[in-house]
């Protein structure tokens, strides 16, 4: 990733320069002065982005989010999540107690799909990310995801799904946790679309209550399925 100025961000998030330099100034987008020019690493605001997304429990705002997403990214090889997270990548009722399990377990899931080949290897960039911004919300939900998509382990995007019959402890920052998506896209633009999706899809009513009463790998598809399909109404 490169180093944008004012012009090539106001392009990459469909807005004005105006807006990107005031923004700037507020400290509400990370940017520096070189020169007395601003200068923005695009690692930095993906990262910007993927906090805004993931943070927020604003229905509006992240519909809003998710429009800059699908702006900036192509939508040709979009995919609904129900598709990318399937009977096989969720498990219900879900037995890890330790957040260290909870990965290792989760990774293994999702690997038995065919299209992760290393669930070590993903585990151990998913423990590194939690470590460095727990995905843990306020809600029980964490999502899960390695920094940087782990396109050598991949074959192509793919969702976890777990359900705990009780919350536990997931981050240092006290979060009790009970509902994990891992989130295993193949490129930064799947990763955005993906995470805001999933945002959306917790913040529709009753979806989390309807999650934690299912039994089954098979109820918990359906209410994937049946929320994502009223989000799109």
């Amino acid at each position: 990733m490169e180093d944008l100025d004012l012009a090539q961000l106001a392009q990459y998030l469909h807005i004005t320069p105006s807006q990107v330099e005031k923004m700037a100034m507020r400290g509400r987008i990370p940017g520096r002065r070189v020169s007395g020019q601003w200068r923005f690493s695009e690692a930095e605001i993906h990262h910007w982005l993927e906090e805004r997304i993931g943070a927020s429990d604003d229905s509006a705002q992240l519909e809003q989010v998710q429009k800059v997403v699908d702006r900036m990214t192509d939508q040709s090889s979009d995919r609904p999540i129900h598709e990318l997270c399937t009977q096989a990548t969720i498990e219900i009722p879900f037995s890890a107690r330790t957040r260290g399990s909870v990965i290792r377990n989760l990774c293994d899931i999702v690997s038995q799909s065919g299209l992760m080949w290393d669930a070590p290897a993903m585990a151990d960039a998913v423990k590194s990310r939690e470590q460095m911004h727990p995905t843990a919300l306020d809600c029980g939900v964490a999502l899960m995801h390695p920094r940087r998509p782990q396109t050598s382990i991949l074959a192509d995007s793919v969702i976890g799904l777990a359900v705990s019959p009780a919350r536990i402890p997931f981050s240092d920052t006290g979060h009790m946790t009970d509902i994990f998506f891992l989130i295993c896209s193949y490129d930064d633009a799947a990763h955005l679309r993906n995470l805001a999706k999933i945002s959306r899809l917790i913040s529709v009513d009753s979806f989390l209550d309807r999650l934690r009463q299912c039994s089954t790998s098979r109820e918990a598809w359906d209410c994937l399925h049946e929320a994502e399909t009223l989000m799109s109404v």
